[in-house]
């Protein structure tokens, strides 16, 4: 949509909302300065949870915006795979997109129409602009894409023993007394949380509690940090339950109304003493307790469950143990207590125009996207009885360095017999291997409409700028090749706005237009709802201890039945005897920022966060060059001694290109593609490593 021409009646600040990969989708406010110029970027004060502040790299997103190095207009490869834009040729727009259909349709003719794979994910968060590739794939009966690289695996622990995407709104942080960070960090990954959390401390005397492997920037502010190693928060979480029974703090009043607690669980709890948990996790038991009694001692206790203890093999069984906590004091009763991973199930969109989802065919297969190497290797457990992917179209996302076991994804990428086309902003390590680029607009060039996971606003919004140079967004380029391809659906044809609008209406959500002007629309639900007051959304209302894992995946036979510790992970060993964690980098955001000078300069380069002791027995010390490496490859960082781990876990803040590692690999080289339990999902803290001086 074009964006209204400033006049001088004109406000300069113009709303809109973060697209990014974060769960505080933020309310935003654009310093507009002409109609292809933005200047500054500011949090909007209208939205109750933005409430004003937004991270700094998105405050500078003019940076990104203006880059030099911005993709204007559609580019041919002319050269090898791989080498980047020495070896493009600039093209317009009709011949892009006419070689792009034509490689589809042939394809399509030599392999069936699954050897075409439409890859996405969230480098937008927009509704539209981010699944309108489903609409195009489901009419064309394309591949599918199992979406499980990001939530799955913390998803299917919270509905476990929720029941439900939901859970009670952070806002209510203020009436908390004890907030516990779990598996997050927010500091550098969510900060508008941050500032609830700082409000509670200053006005409620709050205390913050965090369970992170490592001493993270909110680690660091908090009250109490309790340093588990990666993948055991299902033991601390059992321990905590344990103290809870046997010094009378649990409501078993609670517990019998509205769980299904019993003697069997009784009897399993008392097993998971805080001395045996500190085995496990590597916390001392005196710490367990002390945290224990704190969070037994108020039910104004609020706990916000990140996605960081979920990204492991036994991921969904820790966030389901953590889940339990509040059930067992009955804090979901009070204002300010309960927990909250995700608000998901709020918004009830109706989003068959966009997606195409009248045109779905159960019978053509779906592949898994966080094994994306495996399947571009064509390794035949994951293609099953389809054909290889011979044509890709990427949007949103840029596997080549995200996706786990970076190697296969190149060598997949690298395949001669491969078409590949990649939309995208920037010439990212993907479209270095694509035969067409196609030039993408930013969410400030394009409409869309948003939901968040760390909030319940619905919030649409309009194009700012016009879009520079030939950018064209999503929606345009899906609908274009669609007229080649001979797809036919209305949500193919119809305008952004107009597909929005519809959206809304058939959504039971009114007029999108009055919601942009409204700055969105809370959906919130009552306290009554968020807090399961009633029943938890599970079969006969109770919160579930005991998961029913096989309704949530194919592969829950060996899953524990009951909550604790599941020690199904990558666990050290004699050859490799660190566990390494990749987590994210404080001003980066997936490999979104990590062209921006301000994010690069804040970051420096990327490097391994290593206990002192180690580095003493192995001669280490700041900036020594290591080798990190497993049976998936070999990884090369500059060292750095940091006393905020365990001894035997090391942190890589990442997700950094691969190019600016000195080896030119980067660290998801080490993360195996092995889907976590019970039906996937990326497995990105659960690795075993050995380290020795390079």
């Amino acid at each position: 949509m074009r964006p209204m021409p400033l006049d001088a009646n004109s406000s300069r600040w113009v709303r809109s909302t973060c697209p990014h990969d974060c769960p505080s989708v933020c309310a935003l406010e654009i310093e507009r300065l002409d109609e292809r110029r933005i200047g500054k970027v500011r949090g909007s004060h209208d939205n109750s949870y933005t409430a004003g502040v937004i991270c700094a790299k998105v405050a500078r997103y003019a940076e990104r915006v203006h880059h030099p190095d911005r993709l204007m207009q559609p580019l041919l490869r002319v050269g090898d795979k791989g080498v980047g834009r020495a070896n493009f040729k600039p093209i317009g727009w009709e011949e892009a997109l006419d070689r792009s259909a034509e490689a589809f349709l042939k394809a399509e003719q030599r392999h069936g129409s699954e050897t075409v794979w439409p890859f996405y994910y969230a480098g937008t968060m927009g509704h539209l602009q981010r699944d309108c590739i489903n609409c195009l794939r489901h009419v064309k009966r394309y591949s599918g894409q199992l979406n499980s690289i990001c939530t799955m695996l913390a998803e299917s622990g919270w509905v476990a023993g929720v029941g439900l995407k939901a859970g009670v709104d952070a806002r209510e942080i203020a009436k908390s007394k004890l907030i516990v960070v779990w598996g997050g960090n927010p500091v550098s990954t969510q900060v508008n949380l941050m500032t609830h959390i700082a409000r509670a401390r200053k006005t409620n005397g709050a205390k913050l509690v965090v369970v992170d492997p490592y001493r993270t920037p909110t680690a660091a502010r908090a009250d109490q940090h309790l340093m588990v190693k990666p993948g055991t928060d299902g033991a601390l979480a059992a321990a905590v339950m344990q103290v809870l029974l046997s010094e009378g703090l649990a409501d078993r009043a609670y517990m019998a109304r509205i769980t299904d607690w019993d003697q069997e669980l009784e009897d399993h709890i008392a097993t998971c003493t805080p001395a045996w948990a500190a085995e496990v996790t590597g916390v001392p038991e005196a710490e367990i307790r002390a945290f224990a009694k704190a969070f037994g001692a108020t039910k104004h206790s609020y706990i916000r469950v990140g996605y960081g203890l979920s990204r492991a093999r036994n991921g969904a069984a820790g966030v389901h143990a953590v889940s339990c906590l509040p059930a067992m004091t009955g804090a979901w009763e009070v204002e300010g207590g309960g927990a909250l991973w995700g608000h998901g199930a709020l918004y009830n969109l109706d989003k068959t125009m966009i997606e195409g989802l009248d045109a779905v065919d159960p019978a053509v297969r779906i592949l898994d996207m966080s094994r994306f190497g495996p399947v571009m290797t064509g390794e035949a457990g994951d293609l099953g009885d389809g054909p290889p992917v011979t044509a890709l179209l990427v949007q949103n996302t840029n596997p080549a360095v995200v996706c786990p076991e970076v190697k296969k994804c190149i060598a997949g990428l690298a395949r001669e017999d491969l078409f590949t086309v990649v939309h995208e902003q920037f010439m990212t390590e993907t479209a270095a291997y694509a035969d067409i680029v196609l030039p993408a607009t930013t969410f400030l060039e394009h409409d869309d409409f948003y939901t968040a996971s760390g909030h319940t606003y619905l919030q649409p919004s309009k194009a700012v700028i016009e879009a520079p140079g030939a950018c064209r967004s999503n929606h345009q380029v899906i609908s274009a090749l669609a007229q080649r391809l001979g797809a036919v659906h209305p949500g193919l044809e119809r305008s952004a706005w107009d597909l929005i609008e519809q959206c809304f209406a058939a959504s039971g959500h009114g007029s999108a237009e009055a919601a942009y002007q409204a700055g969105g629309l809370d959906c919130a639900q009552s306290f009554e709802e968020a807090h399961f007051i009633e029943a938890f959304p599970q079969a006969g209302g109770r919160f579930r201890f005991k998961p029913n894992w096989a309704g949530l995946g194919g592969r829950h036979a060996e899953m524990p039945r009951l909550p604790g510790h599941w020690p199904q992970i990558d666990a050290t060993d004699g050859e490799r005897p660190f566990r390494l964690v990749a987590a994210p980098a404080r001003n980066f955001l997936n490999t979104s920022f990590t062209e921006t000078p301000g994010s690069r300069e804040r970051e420096d380069k990327p490097c391994l966060l290593i206990h002192p002791e180690p580095c003493r027995r192995l001669g280490i010390s700041e900036g020594t060059l290591v080798k990190i490496g497993n049976e998936l490859g070999e990884v090369l960082l500059p060292a750095k001694p940091f006393t905020g781990v365990q001894e035997d876990v090391v942190v890589c803040e990442s997700i950094w290109p691969n190019k600016d590692f000195p080896g030119s690999l980067g660290i998801n080289a080490l993360i195996s593609a092995d889907a976590g339990f019970p039906r996937g999902g990326a497995v990105i803290h659960d690795t075993a490593v050995w380290i020795t001086k390079a």
